[in-house]
């Protein structure tokens, strides 16, 4: 009677232990945050400034090149950072004044007290930061979920927008027709994000880099460290994941009709594994009157994979677009 009895009073001790060593592995490979202090060190530049755009919430913005040049507005995409537009604004600078931010819940912004991410929210941070800056009217450029946030910035303030660029654009009613990098796959499930939210390795970041580009030497060491540490920033992994659960706008072809008396270019790297090259057409077929550029051999992020052509594009593209007075005014 005894001996049956000894087996049965062991079982609490074998799942404390269980449950010992698992919580012991997690501490293991818990990833921690990188203090802000340091990731400013690191990541600021001389043109960075924190502007207050709501109480408590502090916008990380490059304002940079010409003052009295046309405004363009940069956006960036999905977990990157302002940093994604350095070879647009470095090509760029000496003829317009480019304004480059970090969203809510990313880069050196940091969460937002309100706790919204949606494609909407950041539409408002957009104008929050424009508002704050003074300018009356800009160009705006997004990529990815960047380029979801500016439709929704011209669709709710078409007065502001002189002209719209769409480079890889969320939003579009398409289905893949691949599945996404491996990041995107992890941040979807309900399983596993809340893991990632505290077990974050950096190969995982960097082979979603890797995958989501067709010019490999864009993923390289500096990018994918810069890409994990940004990440890590204090509350970027937890409004990740607030993010992906408040959902992403699908926009319809009838609800763009607003854009029409916007002149629009869309950029699309024909090799895109995030958003497949249909969207593209999904847009021109919305916006009848936009200008559509795909580039073979290139991912999802056309202004780092190809910044030469792709600067001058846009270039191009706003030289028709903008008013010869304000052209001048560069000049």
């Amino acid at each position: 009677m005894t001996a049956a009895v000894a087996p049965r009073r062991r079982w609490p001790w074998v799942v404390a232990i269980l449950l010992a060593l698992l919580v012991g592995a997690f501490l293991l490979l818990r990833t921690p945050d990188v203090p802000m202090d340091e990731l400013k060190a690191r990541y600021a530049s001389p043109a960075s400034q924190f502007l207050e755009v709501s109480p408590g919430f502090f916008v990380h913005v490059r304002d940079e090149g010409l003052r009295t040049a046309p405004a363009l507005f940069l956006v960036h995409g999905s977990n990157a950072s302002l940093h994604t537009w350095e070879p647009w604004v470095e090509r760029l600078k000496t003829k317009y004044r480019i304004v480059s931010l970090d969203l809510q819940g990313h880069g050196l912004t940091g969460p937002i007290p309100s706790s919204c991410y949606t494609t909407e929210c950041m539409a408002g941070t957009i104008e929050a930061v424009r508002s704050k800056l003074g300018i009356e009217r800009i160009a705006i450029a997004g990529n990815s979920m960047g380029g979801g946030v500016s439709v929704a910035y011209a669709l709710a303030h078409p007065e502001r927008v002189s002209a719209l660029i769409l480079i890889d654009a969320g939003g579009a009613s398409v289905k893949r027709d691949a599945p996404p990098p491996i990041g995107f796959r992890v941040a979807s499930s309900p399983l596993l994000a809340p893991l990632a939210a505290q077990i974050t390795p950096k190969g995982l970041v960097a082979e979603t880099l890797e995958q989501s580009v067709s010019v490999k030497s864009v993923a390289n060491e500096e990018a994918a460290t810069r890409y994990w540490e940004l990440l890590r920033a204090p509350g970027n992994r937890e409004a990740t994941m607030q993010r992906w659960s408040q959902g992403w706008t699908r926009f319809t072809v009838d609800g763009l009709g607003a854009l029409k008396g916007i002149p629009v270019l869309i950029i699309w790297g024909a090799e895109d594994r995030v958003i497949p090259v249909a969207a593209a057409d999904w847009f021109k077929a919305a916006v009848p009157n936009a200008e559509v550029l795909v580039y073979p051999k290139i991912g999802h992020i056309p202004h780092e994979e190809a910044p030469d052509r792709s600067a001058a594009d846009v270039d191009a593209f706003l030289g028709r677009a903008l008013a010869p007075p304000a052209l001048q005014a560069a000049a």
